[in-house]
């Protein structure tokens, strides 16, 4: 089916790529989705696998480009640098990287980088999703939690970003699954639910105690070997353990926080919503993927407006 469309939007992830093309009127005309990401599109040609999307969507040739993600990294199509904070995320459309000898218009937005010494911090790909929450959340001082494998904690006052902090949650706790001794205490787990009591108690254990933190994920391992607990329950544990641990982090050396905008979606985003709610805090969820389309959307019209 042929389509006709106002830009496409591209979020391009360093194992991810998804593609929609948009309507004058905001309505998503088609959408593409494959594992293409950075680490493939760097070996295999940026470019080639834009085009093979837009062909198979059938884009017409005129149509604008906006990309936000790792294809703006210093290993990506061409590095698109960061913006510094605090800043208003007004900004990130103004600071979009054009791609050089290309027969379309492209644009590839900047990143979000703190360079405070003490707390050293980038983001790429959040700081469009935080665009497209911004609309959401009004004016005031919001606490953003954007979980993923590297997990972002936002400061936002109205459309403005004071700081942000990043926690390495996901990837610990794939490599701490797999490749440390509680892989033995994890292996061959079922999934397990958001509310399972062994996740929301290693919540609270994690959040009073994070200086135990070694001793907490070591008792992952002895639980298991000293009263049975089961490979589902254990997996459960080192989950919240870790997510805790990042929650802690989060709400350290700050003002009491009652409220915090969870940008997720999917299971990630249930767990993560159980884990705040589970700490007393109130949490209003935007979806993650509305949420990219949101910031690509405002950023594309802003560059070419109607």
């Amino acid at each position: 089916m042929t389509t006709a469309g106002y830009y496409a939007a591209v979020d391009w992830g360093t194992s991810s790529f998804r593609l929609w093309i948009i309507g004058e009127d905001g309505t998503v005309l088609a959408e593409r989705r494959s594992a293409e990401g950075m680490t493939t599109a760097a070996k295999t040609g940026f470019h080639s696998i834009l085009d093979g999307h837009l062909a198979a969507a059938s884009a017409p040739a005129h149509l604008p480009i906006i990309i936000c993600g790792m294809a703006g990294a210093r290993q990506g199509w061409k590095e698109a640098g960061y913006i510094e904070t605090p800043a208003a995320l007004a900004e990130i459309a103004g600071r979009a990287t054009a791609i050089p000898d290309v027969d379309r218009d492209i644009r590839i937005l900047p990143g979000l980088a703190q360079l405070d010494q003490r707390h050293p911090d980038v983001m790429r790909g959040e700081e469009t999703q935080l665009l497209g929450a911004a609309a959401h959340l009004g004016v005031g001082s919001h606490l953003v939690c954007m979980p993923g494998t590297h997990s972002k904690w936002v400061r936002l006052t109205g459309d403005r970003v004071e700081g942000f902090s990043t926690f390495m949650t996901g990837e610990l706790f794939d490599t701490i699954s797999r490749h440390t001794i509680l892989s033995h205490a994890v292996a061959e787990a079922e999934t397990f639910a958001a509310g399972n009591a062994a996740f929301t108690d290693a919540v609270s254990r994690a959040r009073d105690n994070p200086a135990l933190a070694t001793n907490l994920l070591f008792s992952v391992r002895a639980g298991q070997l000293l009263h049975g607990t089961g490979a589902a329950d254990a997996r459960a544990q080192l989950s919240g353990t870790l997510i805790g641990l990042e929650i802690a982090g989060a709400l350290a050396g700050s003002d009491p926080v009652e409220d915090v905008c969870l940008v997720g979606s999917g299971g990630l985003g249930t767990l993560y919503r159980t884990a705040l709610e589970s700490q007393g805090l109130n949490v209003r969820t935007v979806d993650a993927d509305e949420a990219v389309r949101a910031g690509l959307s405002a950023a594309a019209r802003a560059i070419w407006p109607l």
